[in-house]
């Protein structure tokens, strides 16, 4: 029998998830955000500001260990936009060149974005065409 409501426990995989102050957050004090592969945000809060940045720092460390680079997105007859698989695998990669390859990764998305800013859709382009805009430049400024 499965549970509901409140007792029902989720895991939360933190493969590709990104753990940092929650500075824009001032309800309460010693709080993180955490968000995940999938977009989703969790806020945390720790005791102490010391108990916050140990979790940080080990929730990303976790992470980064259980982000294997990318996959290519799935190829289709349509043009239309769709974001990369990321792969909830141990890095097999060395810690120095995992960071190089974050390192071109990030300079591949700078100029993705870049490219992408340059070809605006036309104004009154099919609303297909605006909606796949959005949502690549979405991705695009989230990565």
């Amino acid at each position: 029998q499965e549970e509901e409501g409140p007792e029902a426990e989720e895991p939360l995989g933190v493969h590709h998830a990104l753990a940092e102050r929650a500075s824009k957050y001032t309800k309460r004090p010693n709080v993180f955000r955490l968000q995940t592969a999938d977009w989703r945000v969790f806020l945390f809060q720790a005791p102490t500001s010391e108990e916050m940045f140990s979790w940080i720092s080990r929730i990303n460390l976790v992470a980064a260990l259980f982000s294997s680079p990318p996959f290519p997105a799935a190829v289709g007859s349509q043009r239309r936009f769709v974001r990369p698989i990321l792969p909830a695998a141990p890095s097999r990669v060395p810690p120095e060149e995992q960071h190089r390859s974050h390192e071109a990764w990030m300079e591949r998305v700078a100029q993705e974005l870049f490219e992408h800013q340059r070809n605006l859709p036309e104004k009154r382009g099919r609303a297909r065409d605006l909606d796949e805009y959005r949502l690549k430049k979405e991705y695009l400024l989230y990565e």
